[in-house]
C-alpha cells in the first residue's frame, strides 16, 4: 500500500502515544497550579499542547486518521494556526505525494478479483494510473468493446489500515474531550468509521454513482459517468474528460469561475431531492467542467444516503437566523444535538461564528472568496474556554452534511465565484421559505 505507513505496529504506536503524553502534560499542569499558577493558565497551556500533539500524529497518518481529521475541520477553525498550520501542510504533502503502485501489483490485483484472464476484458490498459487516492488508484483503459473506461482500483490493505486507525482513534475521547469539550468524539468516530466501511466496499459506490447517472442522464447542467462493472474492489466506470475544476481555479476566467461555482452549489443543493443522496467528497478533483459547459461529477464512495432529502430543519434555522431570532436558533440547535446537555452558548458569538455558512441566504447575489473565508475564520480562533466553537457538538448524522458545506464553502472561495446562490437554497432546501407548519419551532 503505496500512500498509508506501512507498519501496523508504527501507526498504533503514534496513536498509542497520544494519552500518555496527555497524561503526562496534566500531571506537569498539575505541578505547576502547586507552584502558584493560575488555573485557566495552566489549563490553556495543557490544551496548547495537546492541540499540537493531536494535529502533529493526525498529519504524520493517513487512511482514518486523515477522515477524521476531515470531519472536525470546522474545530481547526478554533485553533491557532501555529498549531494546525503544519498539520494542514503535512496533509497536503501526503495527498500530492501519492506514489502509484508497481505495475505488478497492480496486475495481481486484477488478476485476484478479475481471474487470470483479466487482460479479456480491455482492449488496452495503461499500467500508470491517472489519479491516485487515500484509498485507490484510477487507470485509463479500453473495455472490451470499444468504450473508454476508467478502473478504479483498492490498494491492498487499505480497509485493515483504515479501520484499524479509527480502533485506535476511538480511544483518545478523553483527548479530544480536554480539547472541545462539547463535542460527542465518540459518536463522530462511530460515524465516520460506518461511512469510511462504505467507502472501501466497491460494489455500494458503484450503486451509488448508477443511481446519480440514471437521474442526471440527459440533464441540461449535469454529467455523471454510468458505471460498467464492479466487484467489492474494482469499478469500472465510463470515461469522462473535461477540465479540472482545479485548473477552472487557477487559470479560469471570471465568468467560467462564476459557472462553475452555481453548479457545484446547484448539484450539492439538489442531489438530495433528486436521487436521495448527498456527494460528500466535494473536492475540486473530483469535478469536471465538459466542453458542453456541463458539470462532470467522479467518485461516489463517499455519500450520505438523505432518503427524504435535506432535513426541514435545516432550512427552517437558516430562516430564522436571517431573521435575527438568535433565542430561537439556540433552542433548534439544541433540540438537533448541535448544543449538549448543560454546554451554555453565547448567543453573539454564535451568530459570529454561523454567519459564513448563513450569509450567502440572506442576499441575492453573494462573492465568495479567500479574503472573506480569512476573516470569518479569523473571528473564532482562539482558545480559551469560552471559544463558541468549542462549546458545539457535531451530531453523528449531521457529519458529512458539514464536511461538504466546509469543504464547499473552501472549494466557493477558491473559485472565487459570484451568484445568485439564495436562488439555490429557496429552490431545493427545505423549511428555507415561511412555512406555518414551523411555527412550532420558533416558539421552542
Amino acid at each position: 500500500m503505496s500512500d498509508l505507513p506501512r507498519r501496523a505496529v508504527t501507526r498504533s504506536a503514534k496513536l498509542a502515544a497520544l494519552p500518555i503524553g496527555f497524561a503526562g502534560r496534566t500531571a506537569l499542569g498539575l505541578g505547576k497550579r502547586i507552584g502558584g499558577k493560575s488555573a485557566e493558565i495552566v489549563a490553556e497551556e495543557i490544551q496548547q499542547r495537546t492541540a499540537e500533539q493531536i494535529f502533529k500524529v493526525l498529519g504524520e497518518l493517513k487512511g482514518g486518521a486523515m477522515k477524521l481529521g476531515q470531519a472536525l475541520s470546522i474545530f481547526e477553525a478554533a485553533l491557532p494556526q501555529e498549531i494546525v498550520g503544519p498539520y494542514r501542510a503535512t496533509l497536503t504533502k501526503l495527498q500530492d505525494a501519492a506514489p502509484p503502485l508497481p505495475a505488478a501489483t497492480v496486475h495481481n490485483v486484477l488478476a485476484e478479483q478479475l481471474g487470470d484472464d483479466w487482460r479479456d476484458h480491455f482492449l488496452t490498459f495503461d499500467d500508470q494510473p491517472t489519479a491516485a487516492a487515500s484509498i485507490g488508484q484510477v487507470h485509463k483503459a479500453v473495455w472490451h468493446d470499444g468504450r473508454q473506461v476508467a478502473v478504479k482500483i483498492q490498494y491492498p490493505g487499505a480497509g485493515k489500515a483504515l479501520l484499524g486507525d479509527f480502533a485506535q482513534l476511538a480511544r483518545l475521547g478523553k483527548l479530544f474531550g480536554a480539547l472541545l469539550p462539547g463535542l460527542d468524539i465518540k459518536a463522530v468516530l462511530a460515524e465516520l468509521r460506518d461511512r469510511v466501511a462504505e467507502e472501501l466496499d466497491y460494489l455500494r459506490e458503484a450503486e451509488a454513482q448508477h443511481a446519480f447517472a440514471l437521474e442526471f442522464n440527459g440533464d441540461p447542467d449535469f454529467h455523471v459517468p454510468d458505471v460498467i462493472a464492479a466487484n467489492e474492489m474494482i469499478l469500472v466506470t465510463e470515461w469522462m474528460d473535461g477540465t479540472p475544476l482545479s485548473r477552472v481555479i487557477t487559470g479560469g476566467t471570471q465568468q467560467e469561475r462564476d459557472h462553475a461555482g452555481l453548479l457545484f452549489v446547484r448539484f450539492l443543493f439538489c442531489s438530495p431531492a433528486r436521487v436521495g443522496m448527498l456527494h460528500a467528497d466535494p473536492h475540486p478533483g473530483n469535478f469536471r467542467i465538459l466542453p458542453n459547459g456541463k458539470l462532470g461529477i467522479l467518485d461516489f464512495g463517499a455519500v450520505n444516503r438523505m432518503p427524504g432529502g435535506y432535513p426541514p430543519v435545516f432550512g427552517q434555522l437558516t430562516r430564522i437566523f436571517n431573521q435575527g431570532d438568535m433565542e430561537s436558533v439556540v433552542a433548534g440547535l439544541r433540540d438537533e444535538g448541535f448544543i449538549r446537555p448543560g454546554i451554555e452558548i453565547d448567543p453573539d458569538a454564535l451568530r459570529a461564528f454561523l454567519a459564513p455558512y448563513v450569509e450567502p441566504t440572506s442576499v441575492e447575489e453573494f462573492t465568495f472568496s479567500r479574503e472573506w473565508l480569512r476573516a470569518q475564520a479569523a473571528s473564532v480562533t482562539d482558545l480559551r474556554p469560552t471559544n463558541v466553537v468549542r462549546q458545539l457538538n457535531l451530531p453523528a448524522s449531521y457529519v458529512l452534511i458539514h464536511r461538504v458545506h466546509a469543504a464547499g464553502i473552501g472549494v466557493l472561495c477558491q473559485l472565487g465565484t459570484t451568484a445568485r446562490f439564495r436562488d439555490e437554497v429557496v429552490r431545493w432546501v427545505p423549511g428555507f421559505t415561511e412555512d406555518p407548519n414551523d411555527e412550532a419551532l420558533a416558539t421552542t
